[in-house]
C-alpha cells in the first residue's frame, strides 16, 4: 500500500442521490478533512428529499459532518428512484453545481452502483467534472455490489465511532432499515482499513489520476 497525499484540498464538492449518501459513503472522510482544515469551502447537493423531514435531516448532518467548514448545501425534489425519468432536471443541477465552484476534490457515488439513481448520478458527475480528482464513495446495500476500491482514507478510531453516532443521530427515519446499524457501518470501516494497513478507512474508487511527481 502506497500513500500519496492528494494535495491541499480547499474547495470540496460532495453530492448524493439521496439524503444520507454523503454521510454513509464518505462522513468519515469529510470529518477527517474539516477538522483538518477549518474553513474548507463545501458545496453538497443532493438530488432528492427537499422540503420535507429528509431534507432537515440531511442539513443537519452534514453540518455535523463538515465542522467549522463552509457549507452550502442544496436539496432537490426529485422523487426517490426515479431519476433516469428526470435525468435533464438532474443533469441542470450538477452543471449549475460545476458552473459556481473549481472543487480540489469531488465526492460521489460509484459508476457501477446497483442503484440506479446513485449510477445515473456519477454518471453526470464523469461529463461535468472532468479535470478533477473525484473519489467514488460505496454503499452497503442488500445488492451486494461492493467492489474493489483503489484508494483509502483512514479514519482513526474516534472518528469512526463518530461517524456511526450521528448517522444514528441524524437521520432517523432509517433507522428502521435492516442494514442501518453500527455493525454494517463499522464493519466495512474495519474491512477497509484492513486492506490499507488501518483499524478503520472509507474506500473509493478511481476513474482518473494524473500525477506531478517531478513538481
Amino acid at each position: 500500500m502506497i500513500g500519496l497525499s492528494a494535495g491541499r484540498a480547499d474547495r470540496v464538492v460532495a453530492v448524493g442521490a439521496h439524503c444520507d449518501d454523503i454521510a454513509i459513503g464518505a462522513g468519515g472522510t469529510l470529518l477527517t478533512l474539516c477538522r483538518a482544515r477549518p474553513g474548507v469551502r463545501v458545496d453538497a447537493l443532493v438530488l432528492s428529499g427537499g422540503g420535507g423531514e429528509r431534507e432537515q435531516e440531511e442539513r443537519a448532518a452534514l453540518a455535523a459532518f463538515c465542522p467549522a467548514a463552509d457549507l452550502q448545501l442544496t436539496v432537490l425534489k426529485l422523487p426517490d428512484g426515479r431519476m433516469p425519468a428526470h435525468w435533464e432536471e438532474a443533469k441542470a443541477a450538477v452543471e449549475e453545481l460545476r458552473e459556481r465552484t473549481e472543487p480540489d476534490l469531488v465526492l460521489a457515488p460509484r459508476t457501477d452502483d446497483a442503484h440506479q439513481d446513485h449510477r445515473g448520478l456519477a454518471k453526470l458527475m464523469t461529463t461535468a467534472f472532468r479535470d478533477h480528482l473525484v473519489l467514488r464513495y460505496e454503499i452497503v446495500k442488500w445488492d451486494g455490489d461492493l467492489g474493489r476500491p483503489s484508494a483509502y482514507q483512514p479514519l482513526t478510531p474516534e472518528v469512526a465511532e463518530e461517524k456511526v453516532r450521528l448517522l444514528q443521530e441524524h437521520y432517523p427515519s432509517q433507522r428502521h432499515r435492516p442494514w442501518y446499524d453500527r455493525e454494517a457501518f463499522l464493519g466495512l470501516a474495519r474491512i477497509r482499513g484492513i486492506e490499507c494497513h488501518a483499524r478503520y478507512a472509507e474506500a473509493f474508487d478511481v476513474a482518473k489520476l494524473t500525477l506531478n511527481l517531478g513538481g
